[in-house]
Order: structure tokens, then C-alpha cells, then sequence
């Protein structure tokens, strides 16, 4: 009975930690939306220098990545351990891709001088300055919490191994599933505003 109540409390407190997330998340895409009213043009011709085709693959591997950490739930609540850890190695390694295509992303865009702060795009007026900035900032903070993720999923595998999380207790590998899916959410919003709204 402690255990279920532990259980309990466990999925009440992440399920309020993810709320806590989509009203930070939710404040800045209104931010972006008041922006974006305001300074229409500029982000229109801003969105068209981002890469679409980059932000369509990390959207394939983050929507993949949400599957495989979903079927290592289920493969431990099947009692394979082995599975859910292959499969949670899997939903790392395209985190890892995620980061790194982010990675070059961002360092295309600061090669051609285009980050916060820059004369080059200070030139280009308040417009730029400001799509650039929420840009930086919003995929930024989103990349920091796929970081958190993976050290997270990383830290269940570990539990997992030493069979801390088992077959009838698998609610701390249970949150990281809805932690991740929470990321992969904000990219999905985060995709058509930076990328695909032009």
C-alpha cells in the first residue's frame, strides 16, 4: 500500500512539473505570437534563412525517439529488461543526433554572423534582432532540456541494469517517458513557428 502511495506521488509530482514546463514553454510562444504580429515582414524573411529540411529530420528523430522510450515501458513491464534497454539506448542515441544537428544549425548561422549581439544582425534591423533572439533562446532552452533528458534516461538505464526498476516497479522509467514526450511536444510547436510559418 506505501509503495502505491509512493508510486502515486511520484506521477503527481512529475505530472505538476510538466505543468510548470508548458506554462513556461506556453509564455514564450505567446511572446513569439506578439512579435510576430508586430514585426510580420521581418519574421517571414528570418524564418526562410532557417533550414527546413533540418528541422523536418529532428522532428522525425525526436517523434521516433518518443516510440522507442514509450516500447521500453513496455518491454519492462514484459519483464525485458534487455529490450527496454536497447530500446532506451536507441531513444538516447537520436537525442544525441537531435543535439548535434542543432549543433550545426547553430553554427551555420553564427559563421555568417548571425547571433544576438552581432553588427551584422543589429544592421538588419528589429525585426531580425528579435525572431533571431527568440530563436537562440526558445531552441536553446529546449536543447538544455533534452540534455536533462538524456541524463535522465541515462540514469533509469542505470537503474534498470542493477534491477532497481523491474517489472512491478517501473514508474521512475514511466516519467521519463512523459518527460520526453514533453520535449518532443514543445519541438513539435517550436518546428512550424521557427521553420515552417514563413
Amino acid at each position: 500500500m506505501e509503495e502505491h502511495r509512493d508510486d502515486l506521488a511520484s506521477k503527481t509530482g512529475m505530472w505538476l512539473f510538466l505543468f510548470t514546463e508548458m506554462l513556461l514553454f506556453g509564455g514564450l510562444f505567446v511572446v513569439y505570437s506578439v512579435y510576430r504580429y508586430i514585426n510580420a515582414d521581418a519574421f517571414h524573411l528570418a524564418a526562410q534563412e532557417l533550414s527546413v529540411p533540418v528541422g523536418t529530420i529532428n522532428t522525425i528523430i525526436l517523434l521516433i525517439s518518443s516510440a522507442t522510450i514509450a516500447m521500453s515501458v513496455t518491454a519492462i513491464r514484459k519483464n525485458n529488461k534487455k529490450l527496454s534497454l536497447l530500446l532506451l539506448g536507441f531513444t538516447i542515441l537520436l537525442g544525441l543526433v537531435f543535439l548535434g544537428n542543432k549543433y550545426f544549425e547553430w553554427g551555420h548561422h553564427i559563421k555568417e554572423n548571425i547571433y544576438p549581439g552581432s553588427p551584422v544582425l543589429a544592421s538588419r534591423g528589429q525585426g531580425d534582432v528579435l525572431f533571431y533572439g527568440l530563436y537562440y533562446f526558445m531552441t536553446g532552452l529546449h536543447a538544455l532540456h533534452i540534455i536533462i533528458g538524456l541524463v535522465f534516461i541515462g540514469f533509469i538505464a542505470r537503474l534498470i541494469i542493477k534491477d532497481r526498476i523491474v517489472s512491478d516497479n517501473y514508474v521512475l522509467l514511466e516519467n521519463s517517458g512523459l518527460y520526453w514526450h514533453l520535449v518532443d511536444l514543445i519541438w513539435i510547436f517550436l518546428f512550424p513557428l521557427f521553420y515552417l510559418i514563413t
